[in-house]
């Protein structure tokens, strides 16, 4: 499977790259994306949410009204989740919401993303480039030169660099991260996916794909 390398004026280089069918041309398995989704976000959870119950509110604990003969319901202590200002019934409490996921299924999801953005012609290449300053505009301008769907746009360098980060950083549609953070979520939530000439690989190494 080739695809053209565009240069950041939006033209063909001329070059042009083999994208490994292990990685961007399997059949995408989408309960495994499923699962390394649902795992990203449970990790992302900070589970400190906490409301108090009865034993836990600030109120006296005299009993407010007898217990027979007052016409209405028995009470014990306006502590009570009948009572506004009562401790709150069986309410959350801090908990990790994170769990594990077998390396190779998530290997899978990764490979389905890829392959998916594959099929919907959804991945570009560019050649390397670099700024000198951050430039928010200049990345403007490569995103328009190389028409792509705009709406969520995920660019992958082969490693880190703070011009380019800090240039895009102001970009509320535009995510630019190193192939190191690649995640299932971001490739799948993508509409564009933008790899820097290199990124597959980088990526072709990690896996041991030949």
């Amino acid at each position: 499977m080739e695809l053209s390398v565009y240069k950041i004026d939006g033209t063909e280089s001329g070059k042009k790259v083999t994208l490994d069918s292990g990685i961007f041309g399997i059949e995408p398995n989408d309960h495994a994306i499923y699962l390394d989704v649902k795992q990203y976000l449970a990790n992302q959870r900070q589970g400190t949410h906490k409301t108090k119950e009865k034993w836990e509110v600030a109120y006296s604990t005299k009993k407010i009204v007898r217990q027979k003969g007052s016409g209405g319901a028995r009470h014990g202590s306006i502590k009570s989740p009948t009572f506004v200002g009562g401790g709150r019934a069986f309410g959350p409490k801090p908990r990790d919401y994170s769990f594990k996921l077998n390396k190779k299924l998530k290997q899978l999801a990764r490979f389905s993303a890829f392959s998916y953005k594959v099929k919907e012609q959804s991945l570009t290449i560019v050649e390397p480039f670099s700024f000198e300053n951050p430039k928010t505009k200049e990345m403007i301008k490569i995103f328009t030169n190389l028409k792509v769907n705009a709406r969520r746009i995920l660019f992958v360098l082969p490693e880190n660099s703070d011009n380019i980060y800090l240039s895009s950083r102001n970009l509320q549609n535009i995510k630019v991260i190193s192939v190191n953070e690649l995640n299932t979520y971001d490739v799948v939530n993508a509409t564009s996916l933008i790899l820097v000439d290199g990124v597959q690989d980088i990526l072709q190494a990690q896996y041991g794909r030949n």
